[in-house]
């Protein structure tokens, strides 16, 4: 076998941790993180745009918005409503076939979350174990900026399946976030690979794509460190109108050149994901 072809499928195998079993959250497959170096990537648009396009696949998705300074997810998706609470546990709130749970839900829109680590890796805690997620082929976690304590929390608590890196095409931002997939390599969690976004926008009178913030940068950083080239994401003004209205593009406005982007690096990730699960089925030796 010289190839093989893997394509996003609603089909999807639990991956193994190596501790003797496969979810560390009952009925939870995979639990991928989105992560940045800094905030003002389009971080949370892009985690949700993934936990949609998936969704669209056919595949059952929850969505945990772990951003807990800047928890956005909940108006990116129109949902305002406090979860119930069902045997003393969460029930998440569905939107777009979506299960969601945010910070943001709990507290209030409004109130700013004043608090120290170990109330963050608390709230994180309980957001991922005391909440009836149900039977999801794939989790997606919306990490706050940075790597801070959400992230540790994250990568000591669960099996984490990879996490996704956002940056921006900016050599700054691209720094930044290459640390942060250092960062993660170190706590043994995979980088599932780069996401370039705002990498380029159409021109309303000539047509033409210009890349303002340089070009290639996202791709050649990946290929240095080893790690995918998830792909790039345009900036458009219907990926941001449609976020504030409360929709994933993806689903709003399928046929745009924002919504294929974001579907391709969605296709991108479910196909790492696959590989990733196989890396780590355990090995057998037969005599």
């Amino acid at each position: 076998m010289t190839a093989v072809d893997l394509k996003m499928t609603a089909n999807v195998r639990a991956a193994f941790n190596g501790r003797g079993h496969e979810a560390a959250i009952p009925g939870v497959k995979h639990v991928i993180a989105v992560g940045s170096g800094k905030g003002g990537v389009g971080k949370s648009t892009i985690a949700v745009n993934l936990a949609a396009s998936l969704q669209l696949s056919g595949a059952h998705v929850g969505l945990l918005d772990a951003d807990i300074y800047g928890p956005s997810v909940p108006g990116m998706l129109g949902v305002y409503d406090t979860p119930k609470v069902q045997d003393e546990k969460l029930v998440p709130l569905e939107a777009y076939g979506l299960k969601v749970i945010s910070i943001g839900l709990l507290a209030g829109a409004d109130k700013a979350m004043v608090w120290r680590g170990p109330m963050v890796s608390r709230a994180i805690e309980q957001m991922l174990t005391d909440v009836r997620w149900g039977d999801l082929d794939y989790m997606i976690v919306d990490l706050p900026p940075g790597t801070g304590d959400a992230s540790l929390t994250l990568a000591q608590a669960i099996p984490l399946t990879g996490v996704a890196v956002v940056c921006t095409p900016q050599d700054a931002a691209l720094k930044i976030a290459v640390k942060a997939l250092q960062m993660f390599r170190g706590l043994n969690v995979t980088p599932l690979g780069l996401i370039e976004n705002m990498s380029w926008f159409v021109c309303d009178d000539c047509g033409k794509e210009h890349f303002i913030f340089d070009h290639g940068r996202a791709e050649r950083a990946a290929q240095r460190l080893g790690v995918p080239y998830l792909g790039a994401i345009p900036l458009e003004n219907a990926i941001r109108e449609e976020a504030d209205a409360g929709a994933p593009v993806v689903v709003s406005r399928p046929e745009g050149p924002g919504a294929q982007a974001l579907r391709k690096v969605a296709s991108a990730v479910a196909a790492r994901v696959s590989v990733q699960s196989f890396r780590q089925l355990p090995v057998i030796n037969v005599r």
